[in-house]
């Protein structure tokens, strides 16, 4: 019994740890705004002025982070011409539906999921900010827009808390939201899966491969983690008490697409993020490149190389999306 209680607690221990995972990464998206690597007006609404300077190379791996992500999640878009829903897994204060919005990008209905407490804390901030709050009533339609502490949902965007590894209440809820399996769904998770066992990240991409029949999943996180700057990455996270439990399927990025091809997935694809930032536009390279001064490329180099875009599609409507890349 006495083992059970301090598995328990060290399970809620390492969640609480990935918690704070969602304030760092957001200070540093901040950061990267206010520095002028990419526009979002709606970033301040959420996040405090970081009250430190970021390393070049930190802001350089958002920008980079951040395009990546975007271009594949744009081309699904134009696949679907918009007729499709997104869950985005593990959203913390993302921005991605006011953006979406403001450029008439907006899917049929934008989820997120993410631990109650931050659901709790995003909810707070929309009711209590008119920019934020505004484009949501004004792409709402229908009946009377439901919210509590722990979840919203409107006609366009819904923020529900849950948690990814209780696979039959999140399919639950998000069923409360009017997600229509049937509907093209795109499914995003950055920096999520690593923090989940091995066994429960993989039901989840089961999950998804079986109850959507044409999907496609997007997964940001680490990769090559065995070599002498893995172990780094890994030992400064448990410093934190964040352990990445996951990190077994981030060895190669073969493994990263194997993990899909055993879940149900058709296609599978995966790049570390140097070459992500090397498919950039050699014009928004040369722009942010001269934002700061980055002493050494050679870190720079080493940290992308430790992280990687993949994403897999299954495609029963013959949309194209195996077509899909950067």
């Amino acid at each position: 019994m006495a083992s059970t209680s301090r598995d328990l607690f060290a399970s809620e221990a390492n969640d609480e740890a990935v918690r704070g995972t969602c304030d760092d990464a957001s200070q540093c998206k901040r950061y990267a705004v206010n520095m002028g690597y990419w526009k979002d007006p709606y970033i301040e609404y959420f996040v405090r002025q970081p009250k430190e300077r970021k390393a070049p190379e930190i802001s350089r791996g958002y920008y980079a982070r951040v395009q990546g992500v975007g271009r594949l999640l744009k081309a699904f878009l134009q696949k679907t011409q918009c007729n499709c829903q997104i869950i985005n897994l593990g959203a913390g204060m993302d921005t991605l539906f006011w953006k979406l919005k403001d450029e008439n990008l907006l899917p049929r209905k934008y989820f997120e999921v993410d631990f109650p407490s931050i659901v709790a804390r995003k909810i707070h901030y929309i009711k209590s900010k008119p920019p934020l709050s505004k484009p949501i009533m004004e792409s709402h339609s229908g009946e009377s827009l439901l919210i509590d502490s722990h979840s919203l949902d409107s006609s366009r965007y819904a923020i529900i808390g849950a948690d990814l590894r209780e696979l039959l209440k999140l399919e639950e809820n998000l069923k409360k939201c009017s997600m229509d399996p049937q509907l093209p769904t795109l499914l995003m998770a950055e920096c999520v899966l690593v923090y989940m066992a091995p066994e429960h990240s993989a039901s989840l991409l089961k999950w998804v491969s079986g109850f959507f029949p044409t999907a496609m999943f997007i997964n940001y996180e680490q990769v090559n983690m065995t070599d002498r700057f893995g172990q780094i990455m890994i030992e400064n996270l448990q410093s934190r008490k964040c352990t990445l439990i996951g990190v077994e399927a981030c060895i190669s990025l073969d493994t990263q697409k194997e993990r899909y091809l055993h879940n149900g997935w058709e296609r599978a694809n995966a790049i570390d993020m140097m070459m992500v930032y090397n498919c950039l536009p050699p014009d928004d390279i040369k722009r942010i490149e001269a934002l700061e001064f980055l002493d050494e490329k050679e870190l720079l180099e080493q940290l992308m190389q430790h992280y990687c875009l993949s994403w897999a599609t299954k495609d029963s409507q013959n949309l194209g999306l195996s077509e899909i890349t950067l």
